[in-house]
């Protein structure tokens, strides 16, 4: 085994029963991640360009309960 991956087995190791079943669940998930279509120019354009707005407080964010909430109310 890799030393640096074995490194990071034996401080999971260490860790607490909940933080290590966080760690584990992680890292299943990673591993069902089919690898990222490339984006385009124009998207990669536009994820800076709402991230900036972010950064700036230019934007006023939503939390996900809220968004969802919106939506499911508009589909009733």
């Amino acid at each position: 085994m890799n030393s640096t991956a074995e490194k990071v087995v034996w401080e999971a190791l260490e860790l607490p029963p909940s933080l290590r079943a966080f760690v584990a669940e992680k890292l299943i998930e990673s591993l069902d991640v089919a690898e990222a279509p490339k984006l385009s120019a124009k998207w990669r354009e536009e994820v800076r360009r709402r991230c900036a707005q972010v950064d700036r407080d230019a934007v006023k964010l939503r939390t996900a309960a809220t968004v969802f909430t919106k939506a499911y109310a508009s589909l009733a």
